[in-house]
């Protein structure tokens, strides 16, 4: 029997078994009572969830937690840090794609966009071999000044760049074993974060971006004045619609959400700033924020809160905030207990207009502030991903959802994975690449690797639980996600924060 036969054998079993926990998970919340207080399950009273951009598991941490050292930087890790299953040396000197993956430094943070989109991505995983990256999800010329050699998607970065995402995970815990909900781009990704479910799109088919109801590609929210070409509107409840229910406070805070001006009674998001490149990119993206998409949780006019005391609450600004208000909220002891954290384009680490340097600033000053804050001691800090960009990763992620659409291409022309999709809904193949997950927070586990497999809605998860909320239900991915609390030690709490210097991402001196 061929190793492809056995990959697809062992995918069949496993779509199969977990759909039929979708159906069951789903039942049960639909039959269940939920506490109305805001009391949590942990000692965790605030969640922050930084939801970067475009990473593969593999491109930030393929070496862990061993770095080159070759350029002026030595990263060196603590005695007894724990491997991941990352890069070995013969993927490193003899990879099947064809070319090998290579070191990228300082010299080399400005890189072209790799092709993210639905489809490709999965034949770039060929079944599992892992073997069709540069065929199928490469970029190698773009207007970013790119100086990487040829096999870009194949590159990693080391502590000696991403020092202070390296310096994050010996101090506090990561996974390496977590995925994207499926494969696909920003929008699914996002939008996957907040309800675990991409059907219910409208229109349900859009060239390139929804199909069978169901969106799989990038497009800007009706429900927001600062989106721009096609437009895309999600049906069904989302975490913000279940926070309301229990009167939990919560915000999404985006860089670049605030208007500069008003063109015919519309608001325009033109606040920009220039990256490490000396790029103007516009801080603002319309297809980055999940709840403008859905007519319950939008502010289509990106109003502001009425006063600092409205941020968390409902009122006009219906829970979508700049992200000034957010450092704001933070220094004035108003911060909400859940809140979605977008860095402005510049420094949300999507190739082609930011990088891992830019990324490193912001990352750095947020997590400063909010350990330098009077609310550290109870809080959890999520840095998550929304998709991989397409950047090589070695592990096949397990499918636990199949599909069989026009769009798919991983098990074969029109397939991915075997089994019934959960709820019927095409376009939703999954799990997608595998993504980096970090979790800093007093109550994290030190120096931590854990290997239970997790997604993206496995946040969600964790705040349905730790605030006694419901399942989405409906087909949504909440129902089989893998648990995060692996990553904590609720019995054992370590105030002392872990202070870096943003443009080093060593610790302070």
């Amino acid at each position: 029997m061929s190793r492809r036969t056995l990959i697809t054998l062992a995918l069949a079993g496993t779509a199969t078994i977990v759909s039929a926990s979708f159906a069951t998970a789903t039942g049960v919340t639909a039959a269940s009572t939920v506490n109305n207080s805001a009391k949590t399950a942990s000692p965790i009273k605030h969640v922050v969830v930084l939801f970067q951009e475009n990473v593969s598991f593999d491109h930030y941490f393929g070496t862990y937690p061993k770095a080159t050292n070759s350029d002026g930087q030595p990263f060196k890790a603590k005695p007894g840090t724990p491997t991941v299953n990352g890069l070995t040396p013969a993927l490193l000197t003899a990879n099947p794609n064809g070319v090998n993956p290579t070191r990228l430094g300082a010299a080399n943070v400005l890189t072209c966009d790799q092709d993210h989109d639905y489809t490709p991505e999965q034949q770039a995983l060929d079944g599992g071999l892992m073997d069709k990256f540069p065929t199928y999800t490469q970029v190698e010329s773009c207007s970013a000044p790119d100086t990487a050699p040829p096999g870009l998607v194949m590159d990693y970065y080391d502590g000696n760049t991403v020092t202070a995402l390296w310096n994050y995970a010996q101090r506090f815990a990561m996974s390496d074993n977590n995925f994207d909900t499926t494969f696909g781009p920003s929008t699914p990704g996002a939008v996957n974060l907040v309800s675990g479910q991409t059907h219910g799109a409208t229109p349900a088919v859009l060239a390139g971006v929804t199909d069978n109801g169901t969106v799989y590609g990038d497009a800007d929210p009706t429900f927001d004045e600062c989106s721009a070409g096609s437009t895309i509107a999600m049906s069904g409840d989302n975490i913000g619609n279940e926070l309301n229910a229990r009167h939990v406070t919560w915000g999404w805070f985006q860089g670049g959400f605030a208007p500069t001006s008003q063109v015919n009674g519309t608001v325009v998001c033109g606040a920009s700033h220039t990256n490490i490149g000396g790029a103007s990119v516009t801080d603002y993206s319309a297809h980055h924020d999940p709840f403008q998409y859905y007519a319950s949780t939008a502010n289509p006019a990106h109003l502001p809160p009425a006063t600092e005391a409205e941020v968390g609450h409902p009122g006009q600004a219906n829970h979508q905030y700049d992200l000034s208000y957010f450092y704001q909220s933070l220094t004035d002891g108003n911060l909400p207990a859940v809140s979605f954290v977008k860095a402005p384009r510049y420094q949300d680490g999507h190739a082609g207009y930011s990088d891992p340097l830019d990324e490193q600033t912001y990352l750095v000053k947020t997590i400063n502030a909010i350990e330098q804050s009077k609310f550290w001691k109870s809080t959890a800090i999520v840095i998550a991903y929304d998709d991989s960009d397409g950047w090589y990763d070695q592990v096949m992620p397990p499918i636990v959802n199949s599909s069989t659409s026009v769009e798919d291409a991983l098990t074969g022309t029109g397939q991915c994975g075997t089994g019934t999709p959960a709820g019927g809904f095409e376009d939703r193949c999954g799990y997608g690449q595998r993504l980096p997950l970090l979790i800093v927070s007093p109550y994290a586990r030190t120096n931590w690797v854990d290997n239970s497999i997790t997604d993206t809605t496995s946040v969600l998860r964790f705040i349905e639980d730790n605030w006694s909320l419901p399942r989405i239900g409906g087909g949504s991915f909440d129902a089989v996600a893998g648990s995060i609390d692996a990553m904590f030690n609720f019995s054992d709490r370590d105030a002392n924060p872990l202070i870096l210097n943003p443009a080093t991402g060593e610790p302070a001196v």
